[in-house]
């Protein structure tokens, strides 16, 4: 029995060793050299110096943002479908979305946001008059929480779906009001799913590159703009690597925070 699930594990450990432990051993590899080919650790010092930190607490800020943004859309959200008719439907229009394009969608903003898109002859007929909307933060930070949304609203959904409505109906007999209610009973008791939910929108929110060149005209230099500089554009691949390096030691710290499970979860 045990030969024989060792057997069917086999393409598994592959797939990790080779798409995932061999590229992270690559990424170390090339941080060790300078844009000569020079083995050196200058890049590691480089990244602890000011230009880089800020961009390192640019990209945090930025990624909180967009999380606790798409968070506040999201769980309300994902609450109505749980008590909506025809869920199912609904959650497949929200998952639609994410089927389409990056790519797409960041080109479809840019003419719904230009200066003679619909956002702006809204606001022309308001009252208000045309306004710069694109290559702001304000952009970038719309844009990347419509693009997130569906990913926190899945797990969140899923919590809520799970939730034993004896406990809720326990609360509400005891006394307590509907805020006490979510706050003491159904909060606590989806949390897991919010993790999944921050995990799966802050961890890619570190990296954003493509809208950052495209929603906000590169006003907005996160860690993964930098890493695309560095080995598209300076060729410095050393430096780019090293970033990545710290990009992924933060990923994962980031993941064993929002992994662990609370003591006494009743879920």
């Amino acid at each position: 029995m045990n030969r024989t699930r060792n057997f069917y594990l086999i393409p598994y450990v592959l797939w990790i060793a080779l798409f995932v432990v061999a590229p992270i051993l690559l990424v170390g590899y090339y941080s060790f050299f300078d844009i000569e080919g020079n083995f050196t650790i200058n890049n590691y010092h480089r990244f602890f110096t000011p230009v880089y930190l800020k961009m390192t607490l640019s990209s945090f800020w930025y990624a909180f943002l967009i999380t606790s943004f798409t968070l506040l859309i999201s769980y309300p959200t994902a609450y109505l479908l749980t008590k909506t008719k025809h869920r199912q439907l609904w959650l497949l229009l929200i998952i639609l979305p994410s089927w389409i394009n990056l790519l797409l969608k960041a080109y479809a903003f840019l003419g719904l946001f230009g200066t003679y898109g619909p956002a702006n002859s809204f606001l022309e007929v308001i009252g208000i008059g045309s306004k710069q909307i694109l290559f702001t933060d304000f952009s970038f930070i719309f844009v990347a929480v419509y693009i997130f949304i569906p990913f926190m609203i899945l797990p969140i959904y899923n919590s809520l779906e799970k939730l034993n409505p004896s406990f809720t109906d326990a609360a509400s007999d005891l006394g307590a009001s509907g805020w006490t209610i979510f706050r003491r009973v159904i909060f606590p008791l989806t949390l897991d799913g919010v993790k999944s939910g921050c995990q799966a929108v802050f961890i890619p929110a570190l990296s954003l590159f493509m809208i950052t060149r495209l929603i906000s005209g590169n006003r907005v230099i996160t860690l993964g703009t930098a890493i695309e500089q560095h080995f598209l554009v300076t060729q410095d691949w050393g430096m780019g690597a090293t970033i990545a390096v710290f990009l992924i030691i933060a990923m994962a710290i980031i993941m064993i925070l929002t992994g662990r499970r609370k003591r006494g979860d009743l879920a």
